[in-house]
């Protein structure tokens, strides 16, 4: 942010309203596909968490409870409840015996491309207007718009 004051016009007011709601359509979009196919949006994010992970397809329950902000015990109930949907399991470290690695089932790995394929559809259709709004934000207004 710069240090020099400068005043938020309206126009930059309605471009930020209007990426907010462009988001939360997305988000609700998430929200209700996970719900339809009888996971919560926390557990969806899981999954594609672990799916997404750089470099590897599992983590360690630090590594999720990171990358989904959660405290280390709410990560290890998240991930009891997926791994009881046999979506989830656990397997020691290959590197490190005193850790465990959290992977995806064949089933939730079906699952989660059920979802992912909904959500490219569905961001195939809002990029272009999320992507105009993004640069609108980025524009740093001219004199005129101060």
């Amino acid at each position: 942010m710069s240090s020099s004051k400068r005043r938020v016009t309206k126009a930059q007011y309605q471009t930020l309203a209007s990426f907010r709601y462009a988001l939360r359509l997305f988000l609700r979009f998430s929200e209700d596909s996970a719900k339809s196919v009888g996971l919560t949006p926390q557990q969806h994010q899981a999954l594609l968490a672990i799916k997404g992970f750089p470099g590897r397809d599992c983590v360690s329950v630090g590594e999720l409870a990171e990358r989904l902000q959660l405290r280390h015990h709410s990560a290890v109930g998240l991930i009891d409840r997926l791994a009881a949907l046999d979506l989830l399991q656990r397997q020691p470290s290959e590197q490190d015996r005193r850790q465990v690695d959290i992977s995806m089932t064949a089933k939730g790995e079906k699952l989660l491309e059920k979802l992912s394929a909904a959500h490219h559809s569905q961001l195939e259709k809002v990029a272009p207007h999320i992507t105009g709004l993004l640069e609108q934000l980025a524009r740093r207004p001219g004199p005129e718009e101060t």
